[in-house]
């Protein structure tokens, strides 16, 4: 399972940069398809028989070549190519993120393990590990019982986010150039600008790509305890920045603008204008926080 999790999660890497225009006329060797997605070369192959199965792409004469547009339906779903622990943390924050959750909420096991199409063990444990974090707990006889969050708690929270993150940042904007992290940073900054171009209709779609947006720039530090501290940080922010739903949209559309200017002052590897971004985005961030606890007192 976790070979073939590995290989979908290539195929759709490879599908993305071909759709994105990462990879245009002739495709690199294996060996550099290796190299940017760090995978195996047996995977690599794996992935390249596909794409020409699919006649995503052609092999003539050893050389392989673009061949028809990728769209939506050629990506393997993501329920397949992410492990069981992070889908059911993914399916457990979009749960508390898109309905009406507020504190005092009881957290059935078997009902979200039916919801999300796994087993429920898979449930009980995300639900352990995620009680270390104090804001859910077990109720013996009862099940689980969201909390809710306090304001001393999230402010004192956002001090570390500040902190991670601007060395994080800083860290980022030194980056050799071949470093693969460019190289993501330029694929979402598409995925930016694709869904600012459908904000009308697709503004719930931020909270996904502001994670994978605020991870990509901590993978320049990587570090176990930032790691596992940003997912208490993600679904904090996340929870909160969308309890007041009056003005979503246009908070997610200015959000969106601010990701855009910070991406810009990383690719320009300029380490004041990256901490400028950095700092106004935050500063941003953290004034959307407190509307949305005076809006969650209300």
């Amino acid at each position: 399972m976790k070979t073939d999790t590995v290989y979908k999660k290539a195929f759709n890497r490879v599908a993305s940069m071909l759709h994105d225009g990462q990879l245009v006329g002739e495709l690199p060797s294996e060996n550099e398809l290796k190299r940017r997605m760090g995978v195996s070369r047996t995977t690599v192959r794996k992935v390249l028989q596909e794409l020409v199965r699919r006649k995503l792409i052609a092999e003539r004469n050893g050389i392989r070549i673009a061949e028809r547009v990728v769209d939506e339906n050629d990506y393997y779903p993501d329920a397949e190519t992410t492990p069981r622990a992070k889908h059911v943390e993914q399916q457990f924050m979009e749960w508390m993120l898109r309905g009406d959750t507020r504190p005092g909420t009881s957290i059935n096991e078997l009902e979200l393990a039916r919801q999300f199409g796994v087993a429920t063990n898979g449930i009980r444990e995300f639900l352990i590990r995620f009680s270390r974090f104090g804001l859910i707990e077990k109720r013996p006889n009862t099940g689980w019982l969201f909390k809710g969050f306090t304001e001393d708690f999230a402010l004192e929270l956002f001090e570390i986010r500040v902190m991670f993150e601007l060395r994080s940042a800083h860290l980022f904007s030194q980056q050799p150039e071949n470093s693969p992290l460019w190289t993501k940073l330029a694929a979402l900054k598409i995925a930016h600008v694709d869904l600012l171009k459908r904000i009308e209709s697709r503004f719930h779609d931020f909270s996904g790509l502001d994670n994978r947006f605020h991870r990509l720039i901590n993978e320049a530090s990587p570090n176990r305890f930032i790691d596992g501290f940003y997912d208490i940080i993600s679904f904090i922010f996340h929870y909160h920045y969308q309890w007041n739903k009056q003005d979503e949209k246009q908070r997610n559309k200015a959000a969106l603008l601010e990701h855009i200017t910070y991406i810009d002052a990383l690719e320009s590897r300029n380490p004041a204008r990256v901490a400028k971004a950095c700092r106004a985005h935050l500063a941003s961030a953290r004034a959307t926080l407190m509307r949305s606890l005076i809006a969650l007192e209300e």
